[in-house]
């Protein structure tokens, strides 16, 4: 990757959440646009009497609920990720969700067509319920499949891009893996290389879903861990948590910054600024007078 392609993607990371929200949106107004020519060009073949702007008002306030449920689905994934280890249970929890996700998403879309038809001085029929919801979930299903497909493999190619860190395993002719109990280094796999970072430069950890994100010198490497059990792995003269969602590196802590709440503020050497939860600012001061003895020494 290019200086400038590395300048692109960090500019990428500190403002994701607009450009996601950009994306989710600009594959809305395709999806809706497309779809409505196709099924206006369907209802012009078969003959059928209907204004024009009928199959796109079905197709956006369809999409427009879906996108409205792109946050509860993402929140619903966190709680059952799909991995090695537990696609089983999460599919079939996954496919439970269908059902109420069908019925919120054709509720609120029959609603938003029966106002905008009653706007322009109509009315809007769904039909029988309990044919057309068997009709609409089969949809459903399928929508919330490919959403979640898509969902997935926009965290693998950001991941792939980013770099995805990982314990650096041993080599074969020392101990196993599962001896290294405090890993040096951390092994990160971009898409065009592979390097090594070494555990003592990375400034703090930050949880973040199913990761821990580890950021050095200004770039952030997701670590597919817990808080909890990468904290058992790193040197504790030199790590600590503060928070619980972040470790801090002593070593690059400048000073704590009190507040009012008993909670404090944390400035790194690199300007950065952490929360220290009260719940463990007595244990890092104590951490603090254990590091500054051995920096003497």
């Amino acid at each position: 990757m290019t200086e400038p392609q590395r300048s692109r993607l960090q500019s990428y990371l500190r403002h994701r959440r607009v450009f996601e929200v950009a994306l989710w949106v600009a594959f809305a107004v395709f999806w809706g646009t497309a779809n409505g020519i196709v099924t206006t060009i369907d209802l012009g073949r078969h003959g059928m009497p209907f204004d024009w702007r009928e199959p796109f008002v079905w197709e956006y306030s369809s999409l427009m609920v879906m996108l409205l449920l792109v946050p509860a689905q993402i929140a619903f994934d966190r709680r059952f990720p799909i991995r090695a280890d537990t696609w089983r249970r999460s599919l079939l929890w996954h496919l439970l969700a269908t059902v109420p996700y069908s019925l919120v998403h054709v509720t609120a879309m029959v609603l938003i067509r029966q106002a905008v038809y009653s706007i322009a001085g109509e009315r809007y029929d769904f039909g029988n319920w309990g044919e057309q919801f068997g009709y609409e979930y089969l949809k459903d299903a399928r929508s919330y499949g490919v959403l979640l497909s898509m969902v997935y493999l926009y965290r693998l190619i950001l991941l792939r891009l980013q770099g995805e860190a990982s314990v650096l395993a041993a080599p074969e002719t020392g101990p196993t893996p599962e001896t290294i109990e405090r890993p040096e280094r951390f092994l990160v796999r971009k898409v065009d290389a592979e390097f090594l970072i070494e555990a003592r430069n990375i400034e703090w950890l930050e949880a973040a879903e199913n990761y821990v994100n580890l950021h050095v010198r200004g770039r952030v490497y997701p670590l597919r861990s817990t808080m909890a059990a990468i904290l058992d792995r790193l040197d504790p003269q030199l790590f600590v948590r503060v928070h619980r969602s972040f470790i801090v590196n002593l070593a690059f802590l400048e000073k704590i910054e009190p507040m009012e709440s008993g909670d404090a503020k944390l400035l790194l050497k690199n300007g950065h600024r952490i929360p220290c939860s009260r719940r463990y600012r007595q244990a890092l001061r104590g951490e603090q007078v254990q590091q500054s003895v051995v920096d003497d020494n």
